[in-house]
């Protein structure tokens, strides 16, 4: 019987000891484990360049805090205009978007970001947010790059199809197929309604950088695009073609071929110089982009500008072959520039009839004022 109790009460330590450490189990592995899953649960999975603590740590916050995470600000909403800047650090943008109502907590919000793995991928761009997002929402919104405004640019020189090949990589949800066919339709109320009465925007599609909303239709780009040749060819300018006896449809078409031409913009007077002089003489303008534009597209090539001209190219039978048919051709055959405008209003005064690109790769001319001289500065 005396050795019963000690028996006993060894055993009561054993369990109590046992009871111990498995209330340690629980407190250093389940209950963590629990709050990690139940965070993932909550918010997605955990970034996996994330130590253990760090996850647990940041598991606690945004748990604790989650109210700040999951509740817009202002469920009635304002918008809000928001630029996040190349490189900008994440302290920075949640600063902005606490700043402007977005968030109701900066630290919270950067806890979710580390925790996700989000703070390494944020976008800089131009976004619309509004106050009814919640910041979960809006983390998501500023992972993509798709932000609110959108550019396309045109590029001088370029002939609509190639505008409208830019469309599907500019962001706007506008097909080719729409801008193509709206840019073939005759639009009333501009300057130049009367040059376009066959259908075609071709050469008053300006050059430049067009930015919108991204939601933005046809509607909406092409009258920009429109505009702003109707604001770049000013009085002046209109002016200096009439002083050379061009209205200002052939003076865009003119000038869209100098466009073509011309390699480096200060030889754009010089050019137009050669074209007058040829148009006054009577001679016929023979400029290889009025038959590029004439073959279309070059599929072997890739490119609607075929190059080198064979010289059944040069006989292509259309009314764009400058080389068989006198005067202007009916159309531009591309785009222009302002520079390009400029050269057609004010050109330069020379003597020469001829040019050819030098043989040094430059992208600049030679000019001449006679054949003969013309044939001696084809390259070797």
């Amino acid at each position: 019987m005396s050795n019963t109790r000690p028996l006993s009460r060894n055993r009561t330590c054993l369990l109590s000891l046992i009871g111990l450490v498995s209330l340690l189990v629980i407190a250093v592995i389940v209950i963590p484990s629990l709050i990690t899953s139940k965070a993932e649960q909550r918010f997605g999975t955990a970034s996996p360049q994330l130590s253990f603590k760090q996850r647990l740590y940041l598991s606690s916050l945004i748990l604790l805090q989650s109210k700040e995470l999951t509740e817009p600000m202002n469920p009635a909403g304002s918008e809000v205009n928001l630029t996040i800047e190349p490189g900008e650090s994440v302290p920075a943008i949640t600063g902005k978007l606490w700043e402007e109502g977005l968030i109701p907590n900066p630290g919270v919000f950067r806890s979710y970001l580390q925790f996700t793995g989000q703070d390494t991928s944020l976008k800089a761009g131009d976004y619309k947010l509004s106050s009814n997002m919640s910041p979960i929402e809006i983390a998501k919104a500023i992972q993509s790059s798709m932000s609110a405004d959108v550019t396309l640019t045109i590029l001088p020189g370029w002939r609509t199809e190639e505008i409208a090949n830019a469309l599907p990589t500019s962001g706007f949800n506008i097909t080719a197929e729409e801008f193509f066919s709206a840019v073939h339709t005759h639009l009333d109320g501009y300057s130049f309604s009367s040059c376009t009465a066959d259908g075609s925007l071709e050469g008053y599609l300006f050059p430049g950088s067009y930015t919108l909303p991204r939601d933005s239709t046809i509607n909406d780009l092409l009258p920009q695009i429109l505009m702003n040749f109707e604001t770049q060819v000013n009085p002046e300018l209109r002016s200096g073609f009439a002083t050379h006896g061009l209205d200002l449809c052939q003076a865009v078409i003119l000038a869209s071929i100098v466009q073509r031409e011309a390699m480096v913009e200060d030889e754009m007077p010089m050019i137009a110089s050669v074209f007058y002089n040829r148009i006054n003489s009577g001679a016929i303008l023979a400029s290889d982009p009025t038959v590029q534009y004439a073959l279309g597209y070059n599929q072997s090539q890739d490119t609607w500008w075929t190059n080198p001209l064979s010289l059944q190219d040069l006989k292509v039978d259309s009314p764009y072959n400058t080389y068989l048919y006198s005067g202007l051709p009916p159309g531009p055959i591309s785009n222009p520039s302002l520079a390009a405008l400029k050269a057609i209003a004010f050109p330069a005064e020379t003597p020469y009839y001829y040019f050819r690109a030098a043989c040094d790769g430059s992208g600049r001319h030679l000019f001449s004022e006679t054949f003969e001289e013309h044939l001696t500065n084809e390259c070797p």
